[in-house]
């Protein structure tokens, strides 16, 4: 080998080290797939509107604290576009502690205000009691607000509210979130507005398996496969379904995206939800029998008389109708 082959070689190998040095450095702090507790404020950029807070202070400021909403830093998982891309890349590489601030452009935040999504429509598609000047309304499925109404037409804007506006974030790191309670905890009140009880668990789950052929055996392609029972290990997340999570609109429309998104991120093999029913200490349910002060079980002529009702003369008006 030549002197100059030896350089060349030399050479590439000094950039195979300085690129690996560039991943190596490149990669430090936090990275896409890590579970973050941020605290963030968002305004618009001219600073006339608030967009989001996690700052109970902010909120009290603004007028929106009696808003059912609980106002505190949220848990996100960094690349998985729970919160703008751009706010994910400011994040990506700093450390605990870290702050920033970064500005959206509309065209990433709420889109470009679109003058043909504002449409006039009859009155009569918007119910009575939302028939005035910004209204939130739904029509033909669309989601907008109304900017006008005249006598039997509306003029309906089906932009975004903030559509047009960019959007500038100021946040701060607070923590990395390791445990995976405090992980999937903080991923429904994300998506819900509330935190369930939860915990993760690994059970024994018997499980229907299909048994591998005998490769001494002639193969049937006809012959339907055979089965059997096997224990297998599962982990798995319990949460409580209280009565609010229950109604919840976003849990009730979305429910099975949810959960395949909880066992993704998470790492478990299933989520099971369970609704708890507490007793009501005896007292009957009203039309049910116990529930009409002996109705169901008593004597129906004492009642009847209790409530100064005519047996005979109900019977002689049922009688009298049927002929």
């Amino acid at each position: 080998m030549t002197e100059e082959q030896e350089a060349e070689l030399d050479e590439q190998a000094d950039d195979v080290e300085a690129e690996a040095d560039e991943d190596a450095t490149e990669a430090e702090g936090l990275q896409d797939g890590d579970f973050v507790e941020l605290e963030y404020t968002a305004y618009t950029a001219d600073g006339d509107q608030l967009v989001d807070t996690t700052d109970p202070e902010v909120a009290e400021e603004e007028g929106v604290a009696d808003q059912n909403q609980e106002f505190k830093p949220r848990t996100i998982v960094l690349g998985e576009s729970h919160i703008f891309e751009g706010v994910e890349e400011a994040i990506v590489g700093s450390e605990t502690g870290d702050t920033g601030s970064v500005t959206i452009d509309a065209e990433d935040a709420f889109g470009e205000y679109d003058p043909d999504n504002v449409q006039t429509v009859s009155a009569e598609k918007i119910d009575e009691d939302d028939r005035y000047p910004g209204a939130n309304v739904q029509v033909d499925g669309q989601q907008g607000y109304i900017s006008t109404i005249i006598g039997g037409r509306a003029r309906v804007d089906f932009n975004h509210p903030l559509a047009g506006e960019d959007v500038e974030y100021e946040f701060e790191v607070l923590d990395v979130v390791d445990d995976r309670e405090q992980q999937a905890a903080g991923l429904f009140e994300m998506y819900l507005g509330l935190e369930p009880e939860l915990w993760i668990e690994t059970d024994d789950v018997e499980e229907e398996v299909p048994v591998e052929p005998d490769e001494d055996a002639d193969e049937d392609e006809d012959a339907e496969p055979e089965f059997e029972t096997e224990v297998v290990e599962k982990e798995t997340l319990y949460l409580e379904a209280t009565p609010q999570m229950t109604m919840n609109q976003q849990w009730m429309m979305g429910k099975q995206q949810i959960g395949q998104d909880i066992i993704d991120q998470i790492g478990v093999d299933r989520v099971i939800v369970q609704e708890v029913i507490d007793g009501m200490g005896g007292m009957g349910m009203p039309g049910m029998m116990g529930g009409m002060g002996g109705m169901g079980g008593g004597d129906i002529e004492e009642a009847l008389e209790d409530a100064d009702v005519d047996a005979d003369e109900i019977v002689d008006e049922l009688e009298g109708a049927e002929e």
